[in-house]
């Protein structure tokens, strides 16, 4: 994915990420809660709405950006003309002009996707879209036992919001050479990962740098979003699906789940990391 720098206009107020709220505990003390709050999102392109997502209203930019390009709508940033944020009473706007050959080619598979839970594939119009072939991605990388659980621990670091609320995901990458940890959060998993790709391509930072890390399951949509983002090892702290590990093996993806410190699983091209 590359970067560059498209007209935007996203200087507005939006809903807080996350509100106080009143809540009885369990002896029915009262007190306040921060809550991650979510809205409807709907992803506009050349005037036709989409999809429409739940997700936490920030970093809205990149979410933009990274479906665009995770969804293949766009195949690089400079596909995307202007990039306009839109709220409105009932949800948010996000309104994408596209260059001309580009939204002709949307125009001709278009297709409506509605996501009311972030599912990812609700929507779709055939069984075909649902399997499509992800890129085969280039292994430029080699982790150590122990970056797998620096990764993790950077991650859950970087979860701001979460340890706020309590209540969202986060998509990290992780750099073997020793970079921060790039880190987007969510209500969502499929947001929270669209977003770091968003952010990913607009600092014009390679997949093939580095590793994926998710704080959730794993699931084919979480796989093909991380081959169109590029990077050749996914890591999560939870386990995958059987249709993610066969996608992660046909892709080229080494696949590590279950990660907790030192201790994980490889799920599928074992090569990716070291032995010791």
């Amino acid at each position: 994915m590359h970067g560059s720098r498209m007209p935007t206009h996203d200087q507005v107020t939006l809903p807080p990420a996350a509100v106080e709220l009143p809540r009885l505990s369990h002896d029915r003390t009262r007190g306040k809660r921060m809550i991650a709050d979510e809205c409807p999102i709907a992803l506009v392109y050349d005037g036709s709405t989409l999809a429409v997502v739940m997700a936490t209203p920030a970093d809205l930019t990149d979410l933009a950006i990274g479906f665009s390009l995770t969804e293949g709508i766009v195949q690089g940033i400079d596909d995307i003309g202007e990039l306009n944020i839109i709220p409105r009473s009932n949800g948010i706007e996000l309104r994408m002009w596209l260059r001309p050959d580009r939204g002709g080619l949307l125009r001709e598979r278009q297709r409506r996707l509605v996501g009311p839970t972030g599912c990812g594939l609700c929507g779709i119009e055939s069984l075909d879209d649902a399997a499509r072939i992800s890129p085969a991605v280039s292994r430029g990388i080699l982790l150590r036992p122990g970056q797998i659980g620096r990764a993790i621990d950077a991650l859950v670091a970087s979860q701001h919001l979460n340890h706020e609320t309590h209540a969202t995901h986060a998509a990290g990458f992780y750099l073997p050479d020793g970079g921060p940890m790039i880190s987007r959060e969510d209500v969502g998993r499929h947001n929270a990962l669209d977003k770091l790709a968003g952010v990913l391509a607009r600092e014009s930072i390679r997949g093939s740098s580095g590793a994926v890390v998710l704080t959730s399951r794993v699931s084919v949509e979480m796989v093909q979003k991380t081959a169109a983002i590029g990077a050749p090892i996914l890591i999560a702290i939870s386990a995958p699906t059987a249709l993610a590990v066969r996608t992660a093996e046909r892709c080229g993806i080494t696949l590590v789940g279950i990660a907790r410190g030192r201790e994980f699983e490889i799920f599928s091209h074992p090569a990716g990391i070291a032995l010791y």
